[in-house]
Parts: structure tokens; C-alpha cells; sequence
């Protein structure tokens, strides 16, 4: 799946969490059904996606924080949770 719509809003499912295990100091996406173990520019993205973010604003911020950040790594890893389920992007 491919994100080319520059006014897609991306938000995690209504059934899932990010959450932080300390004990192990990693990140992870839970649903009912599925644990989703994500490092931690993972949980960047999934932070910012909040359904009022176009994907090139979440890119922008990222590379405010971090060194490298390409706009097409993030439509990815936004495309990937959408085919698992995970994520929904809203239009518009």
C-alpha cells in the first residue's frame, strides 16, 4: 500500500495502544490481538500521528529532532501499520 494523498491524516486504530515497557525499554503497539514491537523513532511517528498531522508535517517535525529523516520512510511505516490494521488515515 502506498500514502500519496498529501492531505492524508494518519491515527492509530481506535483498538490500539502505544505503550512503553520500562523493563525492557521498548516500545510497543497493543491490540487486542497483536503486539507490535517498535523501536523508538517508531514511537516518534506513532506520537505524532494524531489524525490533525498531514504525513509531510509529521516528516518535517521528525527531522526537527532527528538527523535523517526521509518523507518516504515515514509514508512507509504509516502504509505498513495501515495494511496491518493498526493505523487509519483519514482524507481531507
Amino acid at each position: 500500500m502506498q500514502i500519496t494523498d498529501e492531505d492524508a491524516r494518519p491515527r492509530l486504530a481506535p483498538h490500539v495502544r502505544l505503550a512503553f515497557n520500562a523493563a525492557r525499554g521498548e516500545y510497543a503497539l497493543l491490540s487486542p490481538e497483536t503486539v507490535w514491537v517498535i523501536n523508538a523513532t517508531g514511537a516518534a511517528i506513532v506520537e505524532l500521528c494524531d489524525a490533525q498531522r498531514t504525513v509531510a508535517e509529521i516528516s518535517a517535525e521528525l527531522r526537527g529532532r532527528y538527523d535523517q529523516v526521509a518523507e518516504n520512510d515515514v509514508r512507509s511505516f504509516v502504509a505498513l501499520l495501515v495494511t496491518k490494521h493498526g493505523m487509519e488515515v483519514h482524507h481531507g
